[in-house]
């Protein structure tokens, strides 16, 4: 598990993956009696991740996690080249369209949160970025003089542009302000260091006290980090927007599903609304292809299509 641990590491993915990955080698360990990886081969990877999907009821996604997590292991960690498995029983992939709040929604639920979960809601569904985009953000990377904001390392280890809203330009030099109060005193207390991505750190020693370099929205508390070991203010969690959307849902009267995420669907939903081309919304996004976006034209299509109700019509 520390080999795992180091190739992934040696990679660069997120510490979630490398969560995500290691608690998958680690069940599929046990489920076939703690034996080593070597011994096993392309047979058990298929029975593990059939029951997966037939005992489990797993979601597609979530299979297909599971299958990377294991090929990572015997390609990358044990130089192995699994068969390729036919006889996998696949999780059914739902075809299902995301939730979208209306404006007046929106509205109503921005309205009952206040602060900084007021502040990060504001910025998921004024410039479409993700939950951990949001939080990820740093100083340096807001500019006010262009009016936009620059995604660093998004999904897929891309950056991009999007707009960043007049409206919250004010609220935003607040929190910034705020944090250069929280950092200033970080170091006069012999603290400071931010986490740099990648070998940022080695490359640009001052780098890590700068304050272009610190969060945005940071955390509280100092924390230490689970893998360089330093004690650091760590962007903040993100459950605490989690528990502020669910509470601001059931006060705003909302029935709809609705997560961090919801935010940046309305955001593209609406943008289609207002005319915008697929093309920009793309690239605001973030998303890899143009597919993946198009799924936003299925929302607007009400009520069978757009079609008009001959009910509507007597």
């Amino acid at each position: 598990m520390d080999e795992v641990r180091a190739r992934i590491r040696a990679r660069h993915y997120s510490l979630r993956t490398e969560q995500a990955y290691l608690g998958w080698i680690r069940q599929f360990i046990v489920a076939n009696g703690m034996r080593h990886p070597r011994t096993l081969g392309g047979a058990e990877v298929e029975a593990f991740l059939t029951r997966l999907a037939v005992e489990r009821h797993v979601a597609a996604s979530t299979q297909n996690q599971a299958l990377s997590a294991l090929l990572f292991l015997y390609r990358e960690v044990l130089g192995i080249q699994l068969p390729w498995m036919e006889s996998v029983v696949r999780a059914k992939r739902p075809q299902r369209l995301p939730s979208v709040l209306s404006v007046d929604e929106v509205r109503r639920l921005l309205a009952m949160l206040e602060g900084r979960a007021w502040l990060m809601a504001s910025l998921l569904y004024g410039t479409g970025i993700r939950l951990m985009e949001c939080l990820r953000l740093r100083v340096k990377d807001v500019d006010f003089a262009r009016g936009e904001i620059l995604v660093r390392d998004g999904k897929g280890g891309k950056d991009r542009r999007t707009v960043l809203p007049r409206t919250l330009e004010e609220p935003l030099r607040r929190e910034i302000e705020r944090a250069r109060v929280l950092h200033a005193r970080d170091l006069a207390e012999g603290f400071g260091a931010t986490v740099l991505p990648h070998a940022l750190a080695r490359k640009y020693p001052g780098a890590q006290r700068d304050f272009g370099w610190q969060f945005v929205f940071p955390a509280e508390r100092r924390s230490q980090d689970p893998r360089g070991g330093g004690v650091h203010r760590h962007h903040v969690d993100d459950a605490v927007l989690a528990r502020a959307l669910k509470r601001a849902r059931a006060r705003a009267g909302l029935h709809k599903p609705l997560s961090a995420h919801t935010l940046r669907h309305s955001f593209a939903t609406h943008l289609l609304e207002a005319g915008y081309d697929l093309r920009t919304i793309q690239e605001l996004l973030g998303h890899k292809d143009v597919t993946t976006t198009q799924i936003y034209t299925h929302v607007l299509n009400r009520g069978g299509h757009g079609v008009r109700s001959p009910l509507d019509a007597a």
